[in-house]
């Protein structure tokens, strides 16, 4: 059976604009059209779409109040508003009623395929589910997203997310990369009173310090160079909804002393402005950073700690719930079958040693790689341990520390006596240097931060050491 398309209902009372998106899109979506507003409304019901394009300026209704309309049946629908008569106006109210993207008309080709293609991620994010994993032995459902696991540790986990979701209020889930972070944001969003609201991830670590202000709070005309009209932010996009801030460790402390005030006081200021804006944003942050650590280095406001960390989600590590890998192997095998074209039984007993002996510092994340990659490989119906790739690197992991003492004694009494000519800083670096590689999965940045140096110093230390292989270019 073929895929099913993404559905996109275009509402516009012009013919052409619909031949357009149907020669344009159509063969990459399913193309729904309604000629006026009061049609795309009865559409919206009847069809469900996962995007919706729509013109402003209609006869009878216009756009913007169909989009008020729109978001009171389904606010999880992203709608993309378009018009040929732009004014600042026009574009703040379309983005205050909601609109997710406001586009001009003759739009750019380009620019409408990006604009889509990010609305629909969004659209799945807020409608593809989240579920708690199912007993032991029960047939695997991967019709929606889902936390997998069985474990003391994980129970304790889907407890906090029972407890959590129905109250309305702030939730820090905190954990390693590749733990599920953003897996249990959304479970808690699908299982809270706004649900049927609009949800939003913003990645703080994504978007450098002079940018993250404005995409949360939006800024005024004139606000900075380059700010040549007034740009709804995040928090008013997202009014009524669920705002995801993944990575909030990574925030500056002048976006620090905003968002808290949004947490106490529900208002903010657009960046630039001085008009009070109110807000009613339930607020979900995530981060794998230190953050009491941060406190003690004046790089995370106290009062925000405390503002969230009333309620704290931990996510344990995979190393500290084994015992659910053969279930999550057993999901992924099921979840990724039809992507790749075979029907994996599962996996031997050498390979299921080696998965379990592990030490999986990427945790559930690396794990799933793995899996995928060696369904492509696999020879026959089950995996062998041939087939597993595990990063021989992250291997030493599983040697005790000692060992990593007594290299290093051996390295100090052979300069010492005089009988290497290796000098000890330049080794210590790299053997440094190489560690902090493999525990952030070769991200430059976040190794230059840990490293407390700058990312070029960094970038001439792994040119210095040949440690290129480690890296992962961000």
């Amino acid at each position: 059976m073929a895929d099913v398309k993404a559905k996109i209902l275009i509402v516009d009372d012009e013919t052409n604009i619909h031949y357009s998106f149907e020669k344009i899109l159509g063969s990459d979506y399913d193309i729904a059209s309604a000629q006026t507003a009061e049609d795309g409304l009865l559409k919206l019901e009847k069809l469900h779409p996962d995007v919706v394009v729509m013109d402003i300026k209609m006869p009878g209704m216009n756009g913007l109040e169909a989009l008020k309309r729109m978001r009171d049946i389904d606010g999880r629908v992203p709608v993309v508003m378009m018009t040929a008569h732009g004014s600042m106006d026009t574009a703040i109210k379309a983005m205050k009623y909601g609109a997710f993207e406001y586009l001009l008309k003759p739009f750019d080709i380009d620019r409408m395929r990006e604009v889509i293609q990010k609305a629909f991620q969004s659209s799945q994010l807020m409608r593809r589910s989240v579920r708690v994993a199912s007993e032991k032995g029960e047939k695997t459902d991967i019709s929606g997203d889902m936390i997998v696991g069985t474990s003391e540790a994980m129970q304790e986990v889907y407890k906090l997310i029972g407890q959590v979701a129905a109250q309305d209020v702030t939730v820090l889930i905190r954990g390693d990369s590749g733990t599920g972070k953003e897996l249990v944001a959304r479970a808690i969003y699908h299982h809270s009173r706004r649900a049927k609201a609009p949800f939003l991830e913003v990645n703080c670590a994504a978007l450098p310090e002079n940018l993250l202000e404005s995409e949360l709070f939006g800024y005024e005309k004139g606000a900075f160079t380059g700010a040549t009209e007034r740009r709804i932010g995040k928090f008013e996009q997202v009014d009524g909804g669920t705002l995801f801030l993944d990575e909030i460790g990574e925030m500056s402390l002048v976006t620090q002393a905003k968002i808290l005030r949004v947490i106490q006081y529900g208002e903010f200021n657009r960046v630039g402005g001085n008009t009070v804006i109110r807000n009613n944003v339930r607020l979900l942050a995530a981060t794998n950073r230190n953050l009491e650590e941060m406190i003690k280095k004046g790089e995370f406001r106290e009062d925000l700690y405390y503002r969230l960390n009333v309620i704290t989600v931990p996510l344990p590590e995979l190393q500290e719930r084994k015992e659910d890998i053969p279930q999550l192997i057993e999901y992924f095998l099921a979840r990724y079958g039809k992507d790749t074209g075979r029907s994996i039984q599962g996996v031997d007993k050498k390979a299921m040693k080696k998965l379990m002996d592990y030490a999986w510092p990427g945790n559930v994340r690396q794990l799933e790689n793995c899996i995928r990659r060696a369904m492509v490989l696999a020879k026959g119906v089950t995996i062998t341990a041939e087939d597993l790739e595990l990063e021989a690197v992250s291997e030493e992991a599983l040697l005790p520390r000692q060992n990593e003492d007594d290299a290093l004694d051996a390295i100090i009494d052979q300069i010492v006596q005089g009988s290497s000519q290796t000098q000890l800083w330049p080794e210590m670096e790299k053997r440094l240097i190489e560690k902090v590689l493999v525990k952030t999965r070769g991200n430059q940045v976040q190794a230059a931060r840990v490293l407390g140096i700058h990312r070029n110093t960094l970038r001439n230390r792994i040119d210095r050491y040949g440690l290129n292989a480690l890296i992962s270019g961000g």
